[in-house]
């Protein structure tokens, strides 16, 4: 007791009144920090480090007596007391030459306050805080040249605490103690009448969510299992098979194998063959596992590049697996969609020692469905057509290049067709053979042949509409043959020309126009055919009419006028001169003389 005593006299200048005995806190347990209020300052004292003055001890857990007025505490800070390397002995330091994450005093972080890079400190890589306290009405002025507090109980009980800097402190946290005191709500709490089981399996989420594991499932054995991403543990980087790919996070990993018997390994090791990689199928959300017979849950990994299996040829182990690369591509809630793989394989010369470094690379994306209306194709322009380019048609969702006839070296419709080039008027024409059929049909091939197969329906208004946005597209209007015009009983009535007229016109600025297109009409000619013909040969035609319909604004007409601007006080002599003639009738100078200066300057403004 003497002894505390005297380390509170080497801390402390104590200035008592008389009559007055320390009081120690009611609870000192509960004692908070202020920060308003750091503590007295010695008149020349040492001042405390900016690191103590900025740490804030969390509370006093626990008390003990040294003396009859002074009080022991320990209060561990939300931040380290002391600057790296904070402890001794470092309990959590586990990787040798390798920073292990949230260990705050692992000298390989090289951190000089690790609770500013890391989210928690582990127990027992933080010193522990040991505070002597005494109630702060005591302290009159302190000469300490520790670090000191000022802490406020519960109750409002201002205390006055030195920080001891003891080396041989207890840096573990202090378990628990069960004595009678606490026994009956401790097995309250935890306890029960027997060891039971309370595991349940619990009901699948409806969808991933960022971070959690990815499931596979192996039809072959029946077996649930999880997507592997290896990486490298230890000093050495040996690979963790084991480690579990996150949703959504894309990454990439590296680790390394080590062979003693690279001949056995070549050919039984799952890790070096790339099948192990893809002969699965992967949940495209969690509630599939409910249901395994259900493959609509189930998504197959594909294979974008050759993968051969390993194969042992003398001392070298060829196709071994270096670079495995998943590509996943994902859908909000709708979960997984597409998973592909790819691989890398090398060979390896078997000698002992031999060593293999694998990288895993794992990346997300979001789903694009493959349909005609996604696949936009080139642009005829940006947003404007350019003039050469094709004219944009859309058929359904399909979105392809407006086209017309075109002839073989003897004159008959070939299968291939021209391009319709936007601004570019063009005629083309060939013949058609066609064996007898009736009417109707002999009708519907022309028109196929004259319209192009799939017939357009629509125009792209620009050269860069989407066919997903229908209001970038405008309808075709067609006017097809009237048999009714014709007057004719015992014949067909086919069409043989076809002209296609387009409007189009410039918007925009004069020093960037933009041409767009902004109505389209098939326009068929016809003529009759007799039935009574075997064969038939007609002559087709194509017309495409360009029709620029811009209009452009009116030039300027002449030049500008001048915009006189006079002195606000232009008028002044005039006004004074005025003056004086209302005053004297009889003169009329200063009329005159402003009635010239006014005609001097209309005849300046006219010329």
């Amino acid at each position: 007791m003497f002894a505390s005593l005297l380390l509170l006299l080497q801390a402390f200048f104590l200035m008592v009144p008389e009559g007055v005995q320390p009081q120690l806190s009611s609870s000192p347990s509960e004692a908070v920090p202020t920060h308003s209020d750091l503590g007295p300052r010695t008149q020349g004292g040492t001042p405390q480090s900016s690191s103590e003055e900025t740490e804030t001890p969390w509370a006093v857990p626990e008390t003990s007596t040294v003396g009859p007025n002074v009080v022991t505490s320990s209060a561990p800070g939300n931040r380290t007391v002391d600057v790296f390397p904070v402890l001794p002995i470092c309990i959590c330091d586990l990787t040798t030459g390798t920073c292990d994450i949230n260990c705050c005093c692992d000298r390989d972080c090289y951190l000089l306050h690790p609770r500013t890079v890391f989210s928690f400190c582990l127990p027992g890589s933080v010193r522990s805080s040991s505070w002597v306290c005494v109630d702060n009405s005591l302290i009159f002025r302190s000469n300490s040249p520790f670090p000191s507090r000022v802490f406020m109980d519960s109750n409002g009980i201002r205390q006055f605490c030195v920080h001891v800097n003891n080396s041989k402190l207890n840096y573990f946290q202090k378990l628990q103690k069960v004595n009678a005191t606490n026994f009956q709500a401790l097995a309250t709490e935890f306890g029960g009448e027997s060891f039971t089981s309370t595991f349940q399996t619990p009901s699948p989420p409806p969808f991933y969510r960022a971070g959690d594991p990815i499931l596979t499932y192996f039809p072959k054995w029946s077996t649930i299992s999880l997507l592997r991403q290896p990486a490298g543990v230890g000093a050495g980087g040996l690979c963790a098979e084991s480690n579990p790919a996150g949703f959504l996070e894309s990454k990439s990993t590296t680790c390394a194998h080590f062979f003693e018997n690279l001949a056995d390994s070549c050919t039984l090791d799952p890790a070096l063959n790339a099948a192990s990689y893809y002969n699965f199928t992967v949940f495209k959300v969690p509630r599939g596992v409910s249901d395994l017979q259900n493959t609509k849950f189930q998504v197959p990994v594909t294979l974008v590049s050759q993968a051969v299996s390993p194969l042992l040829a003398g001392n070298t182990c060829q196709n071994v697996v270096s670079q495995v690369i998943y590509e996943i591509e994902t859908n909000g809630t709708f979960g997984i969609q597409k998973v592909s793989v790819s691989f890398e394989q090398t060979n390896l010369t078997v000698e002992p020692g031999t060593s293999l470094q694998q990288h895993f690379i794992i990346h997300f994306r979001a789903f694009q469905q493959n349909t005609a209306a996604s696949l936009s194709g080139p642009r005829s322009g940006n947003p404007g057509y350019i003039v050469g380019k094709p004219l944009l048609a859309l058929t359904g969702d399909m979105k392809h290049s407006m086209t017309l006839l075109q002839s073989q070296g003897d004159g008959i419709c070939s299968v291939k067709r021209h391009e319709v080039q936007f601004g570019v008027n063009a005629i083309s024409g060939c013949k058609l053979r066609l064996e007898r059929v009736d009417c109707s049909r002999l009708q519907q091939k022309i028109y196929q042949t004259l319209d192009g197969g799939p017939r357009p329906e629509h125009v792209a208004i620009f050269g860069n509409a989407d066919p997903a946005q229908k209001g970038e597209w405008t309808r075709i209007l067609s006017r097809n043959c009237s048999v009714s015009a014709m007057h004719c009983t015992s014949c067909c009535v086919i069409p043989v020309s076809l002209e296609i007229q387009i409007l189009w016109a410039y918007i925009g600025l004069q020093s960037n126009p933009q041409a767009h297109v902004l109505r389209t009409r098939f326009l068929y000619q016809c003529q009759p055919v007799q039935d009574s013909q075997q064969e038939t040969e007609v002559s087709l035609t194509t017309v495409v009419t360009f029709v620029d319909i811009t209009q452009k604004p009116e030039p300027p007409r002449g030049q500008p006028r001048v915009d006189w601007k006079l002195p606000f006080d232009f008028f002044f002599p005039f006004k004074v001169a005025l003056s004086r003639a209302d005053s004297q009738r009889g003169s009329v100078s200063p009329i005159l003389t402003l009635c010239l200066l006014l005609l001097g300057v209309l005849n300046l403004e006219t010329k």
